[in-house]
C-alpha cells in the first residue's frame, strides 16, 4: 500500500506503476489520490471542522471560492457522519478528544475533502470493535458510492465487512499473489475458484468466507495438499485474463494525454503559508499547557530573581558588586531561554509527525510550513519578553532611561527567540523528542562556559576563543553588559588595581567595546534567523519517518 501510494521511505522498490497507461508521476498522483494511514495522525488542537477546512484550503483547486470550499466541507462531514462532532477538539490518541473510531472517520474525511479519484486505506478497521468497524465500513461504502475507487488492506474481516468489498487481491507470505479477481455476491466467485482446487474442502453453510479462504490457502494446507497456490494461480484462466487486462491497461488509449497540473501544489506558496499560519495560530492558542506554562515560569523566574537581587542595580561600588549585577541579568535571561528551548520541543515533535503526513499528501512544500511555525512563535515570545523586562528591570533597579530599557528588552526578546528556535532546530535534526532534549542539553554547559561571563574573553585560551564568537549566549552577555554599563564614568574599586571607571573596567576585564553594540544587535538577530533557517532546512531535507 505504501509503495502504490508513494509513501515508502525505505527498502528497494522494483517494478512499474502506471496510471491510465502512463508512468506514474508521484507529485501529480498525490493531487488525485488520498491515503488513510493506519495511524490516525492529526493536529490535536484543531476541531473536526477546522481539520477539514485546513485540508480543503490546501488541496482543493485554487479556482474554487471560499463558499464552495465550505459547502464541500459540510457535504463531506455529512457523508462520513461527523456533523454532530464538527466542534469537537481532535485531541491526542488515547488521551483526549475523539475516540479511535471517530478519529478514523476524520482521517477518511480529511482525504475525501481533497476530492480524490482514488483513496488508499491501510487497515481502516484495525483496533476497532465490531460496532465501530461497521460504522467505518459504512463510511467506506458511502465513499465508493460517490464514484471513487477505494483500495484497502484488511486483516481477518467479519462476514459483513468482507462482503462490502467488490474485488479481492489475496497474497501469501512472501508477497506472491494467489487470487486476484471479483468476490461476487456472498463471495461466490472467490469461493468457486478455491473449491475447484483439488483437495480444498467445501465451505460450510453460513461460514465466514474470509476465514475459510485463509484456512484453505494457509501454509499448512499447501503442505497437506502438496500444492503451491501461487503457481496454481499462474496456471489459471483467471491469471491469463488479468494478465491480458494489465497488458491492455499498460498502454495509453489513442488520443489521450498524461494527466498534468501546471503547478506541483494546488495553492501558491503565499496561500500555503497563510493556511499553515492559520492552523498554527489555533494550535498555539489552544495549547495552554505550553504557553501558560512558559508564561508562568517566566513570571516566576523574574519574580524569584527580582527578589533575590532586589535593587542590586544601585550597587556599583566595586568590581565584585558589578559582577553580581551582571550575573543577575545573565542568569535571568539564561533561565528563561533554556526553559523556552525545552518547552517548545514536544510541540514541534507532535506537529512534525503531522507534517510528514501532510507533506506526503501534497498539501504544501516544507518552506511555507516552516516559516509559519517560526512566525507563530514571535508574538508569544514578544509578550513574554515585555513583562519579563518590566519585572526584572524594575525590581533590580537598573537605570531608568528609555534607551537602556529598550536595549534590555531587545536583548531579552532575541535571546528568548533564538533559544526557542534552537529548540525547534534540535527537534528537526533528531529522530525523536528525547534525542532532541539530550542534544540541546549537551550545549547548555558549553554555552555557559563560553558565555564570556564566567571566563572573560581576554582570559579564554586562543585555541578556544573561536567558540566564544560562535556561542550565542556570549553575544547576549556582551549586549547586556555594554548597554547597561558601557557608558558609565562612575569610579569603582578593583582588587589589586587602581580605582577606575566602570566603562574602563568593562573594556579591560571583559574586552567589550561600547561602539560595538550595533554589531552585537545584528548578531543576535542573525542567530535567531540562523536557527530558524536551520529548522526550515532540516525539516525539509531530513525525514526520520520509517515506512
Amino acid at each position: 500500500m505504501d509503495v502504490l501510494a508513494g509513501r515508502k521511505t525505505g527498502g528497494y522498490i522494483e517494478g512499474d506503476i502506471r496510471i491510465s497507461g502512463f508512468p506514474k508521476n508521484q507529485s501529480t498522483f498525490a493531487r488525485i489520490s488520498g491515503y488513510c494511514e493506519q495511524n490516525d495522525i492529526h493536529s490535536p488542537q484543531l476541531t473536526v471542522r477546522e481539520s477539514l477546512i485546513y485540508s480543503a484550503l490546501l488541496r482543493l483547486p485554487k479556482e474554487l471560492s471560499d463558499e464552495e470550499r465550505m459547502k464541500f466541507v459540510d457535504e463531506v462531514m455529512e457523508l462520513v457522519e461527523l456533523h454532530n462532532l464538527k466542534d469537537a477538539i481532535v485531541g491526542l490518541p488515547g488521551v483526549t478528544g475523539l475516540s479511535t473510531e471517530q478519529r478514523k472517520r476524520l482521517t477518511i474525511a480529511v482525504e475525501l475533502v481533497a476530492n480524490p479519484s482514488i483513496i488508499f486505506m491501510d487497515e481502516p478497521t484495525s483496533g476497532l470493535d465490531a460496532r465501530a468497524a461497521a460504522i467505518i465500513m459504512r463510511t467506506v461504502r458511502n465513499t465508493v458510492e460517490t464514484g471513487r475507487t477505494v483500495v484497502c488492506t484488511i486483516h481477518q474481516p467479519s462476514i459483513d465487512i468482507f462482503e462490502a468489498f467488490d474485488e479481492l487481491l489475496l497474497m501469501k507470505r512472501g508477497g506472491e499473489v494467489i487470487y486476484s479477481g471479483p468476490l461476487g455476491k456472498n463471495s461466490h466467485k472467490m469461493v468457486k475458484y478455491f473449491e475447484e482446487i483439488p483437495g480444498v474442502p467445501k465451505i460450510k453453510e453460513k461460514y465466514n468466507p474470509a476465514t475459510w479462504m485463509l484456512e484453505a490457502s494457509s501454509v499448512s494446507a499447501e503442505v497437506r495438499l502438496q500444492i503451491d497456490f501461487a503457481e496454481y494461480y499462474k496456471l489459471s484462466a483467471l491469471y491469463q485474463h488479468n494478465k491480458a487486462l494489465v497488458n491492455e491497461m499498460c498502454k495509453p488509449e489513442p488520443g489521450t494525454n498524461d494527466l498534468h497540473f501546471p503547478t506541483k501544489y494546488s495553492q501558491s506558496s503565499l496561500n500555503q503559508f497563510k493556511a499553515c499560519l492559520w492552523k498554527q495560530r489555533w494550535t498555539y492558542w489552544r495549547s495552554p499547557d505550553y504557553n501558560l506554562a512558559r508564561f508562568f515560569f517566566t513570571m516566576f523566574t523574574a519574580l524569584l530573581l527580582g527578589t533575590i537581587f532586589w535593587k542590586i542595580g544601585h550597587r556599583r561600588d566595586n568590581a565584585n558588586d558589578l559582577s553580581i549585577v551582571i550575573g543577575s541579568m545573565y542568569t535571568a535571561v539564561l533561565f528563561v531561554g533554556i526553559t523556552n528551548c525545552g518547552s517548545v520541543q514536544p510541540i514541534i515533535a507532535v506537529e512534525r509527525t503531522v507534517f510528514y503526513r501532510e507533506r506526503a499528501a501534497g498539501m504544501y512544500s516544507a518552506l511555507p510550513y516552516a516559516i509559519a511555525q517560526v512566525v507563530v512563535e514571535i508574538p508569544y515570545v514578544f509578550i513574554q519578553a515585555i513583562y519579563f523586562s518590566l519585572i526584572i528591570y524594575s525590581m533590580m533597579s537598573f537605570q531608568w532611561t528609555a534607551a537602556k530599557f529598550l536595549w534590555f528588552f531587545f536583548i531579552s526578546f532575541f535571546s528568548f527567540l533564538y533559544f526557542t528556535y534552537y529548540g525547534m532546530m534540535t527537534v528537526s535534526i533528531s529522530p525523536n523528542e528525547q534525542v532532541a532534549g539530550i542534544l540541546a542539553a549537551t550545549f547548555y554547559s558549553l554555552f555557559n562556559l563560553f558565555s564570556g561571563f564566567y571566563i572573560p574573553r581576554p582570559r579564554i585560551p586562543k585555541w578556544w576563543v573561536w567558540y566564544y564568537w560562535i556561542c550565542p549566549v556570549s553575544w547576549t552577555v556582551y549586549g547586556l553588559i555594554i548597554t547597561q554599563y558601557g557608558d558609565l564614568e562612575d569610579m569603582i574599586k578593583v582588587p589589586g588595581q587602581p580605582d577606575q571607571t566602570i566603562k574602563s573596567y568593562v573594556e579591560d576585564h571583559y574586552g567589550f567595546q561600547n561602539d560595538f553594540m550595533g554589531v552585537v544587535a545584528a548578531v543576535l538577530v542573525g542567530f535567531s534567523v540562523f536557527f530558524a533557517f536551520m529548522f526550515s532546512f532540516c525539516i525539509q531535507k531530513l525525514n526520520f519517518q520509517q515506512r
